[in-house]
């Protein structure tokens, strides 16, 4: 599966975007696989923000939750990160992943990088104070 990530950008504190992730080559779509999005910030650690599953269910990071949706949109095969009120703590690189092997499993809503196997690009989220 290939990923392709479009809708980062700058924004100021308490602003929105939304994030997107078009998936192709897979004999799965995306309501399907396992999907997740993370974000790498400056001298940290990467991060899972969000992962849904293929019965549509959702775990977030503490740090996202009830900021952060994910969604996916089967007949445009696109995963999705809406993200509201942001803070300049959410500045990060931020990149989808993908992953076919733990359909069905509680893995499928991991937020843990060795979880998924297929990454997007990277698209820079920054938020200014």
């Amino acid at each position: 599966v290939q990923l392709v990530e479009s809708g980062g950008g700058s924004v100021q504190s308490g602003g929105s975007l939304r994030l997107s992730c078009a998936a192709s080559g897979s004999v799965y779509s995306v309501s399907k696989l396992c999907m997740g999005w993370f974000r790498r910030a400056p001298g940290k650690e990467p991060e899972g923000v969000a992962a849904i599953d293929s019965d549509g269910r959702t775990n977030y990071a503490d740090s996202v939750k009830g900021r952060f949706t994910i969604s996916q949109d089967n007949a445009k095969n696109t995963l999705y990160l809406q993200m509201i009120s942001l803070k300049p703590e959410d500045t990060a690189m931020y990149y989808c992943a993908a992953d076919e092997d733990h359909i069905g499993s509680s893995r499928c809503l991991s937020l843990r990088e060795y979880d998924y196997d297929t990454w997007g690009q990277e698209t820079q989220v920054t938020v200014s104070s």
